[in-house]
């Protein structure tokens, strides 16, 4: 039997936090409380899961041809590089360096390694490591420190190598 008490402090702690779901086990009893209706749970990538996102088609212009399609268009004299997204494995928030006096793992030109930490994802007082799943050099930080993330938001974007 659920505590009804237990169950309304849990509604209302998910309420009044950034996070969007949760999802306990008590007793046997798997209660999951989210913000956000959905209609199946999903999983989450594991923590420090590096994704590339797929890549996006060029932009219509105003005549609904592409950039791409278009005849006029001159081509590109080199190739630019490609640029991979790192997003948030979680909800969460986003910190540069493990405390407020140390400088940020990473800058925009640093290189790294498979396995370098590139920051810090806190959630629920978690501190969760996002580590790199290539190698390359930051091109971007996306996210400015101590901003809340979301599951997916592009934190950086890496020239990979």
């Amino acid at each position: 039997m659920i505590d009804l008490d237990f169950l309304e402090r849990l509604i209302r702690t998910v309420d009044e936090s950034g996070i969007d779901s949760i999802e306990i086990e008590r007793g046997g009893t798997r209660i999951r409380v989210a913000k956000s209706p959905t209609g199946t749970v999903m999983a989450g990538p594991p923590q420090g899961s590096y994704y590339a996102a797929p890549p996006s088609a060029p932009a219509p212009s105003p005549g609904g041809v592409t950039e791409a399609a278009s005849a006029d268009s001159a081509p590109l004299p080199e190739a630019a590089p490609k640029l991979r997204e790192i997003t948030s494995p979680m909800v969460g928030t986003f910190y540069r360096s493990p405390n407020p006096e140390a400088p940020p793992y990473v800058e925009v030109g640093s290189s790294v390694g498979k396995g370098d930490t590139l920051c810090i994802i806190e959630a629920m007082k978690l501190m969760n490591e996002l580590e790199a799943e290539v190698e390359g050099v930051i091109a971007e930080i996306c996210v400015e420190n101590g901003d809340p993330v979301e599951y997916g938001q592009v934190l950086f974007r890496l020239e990979a190598s």
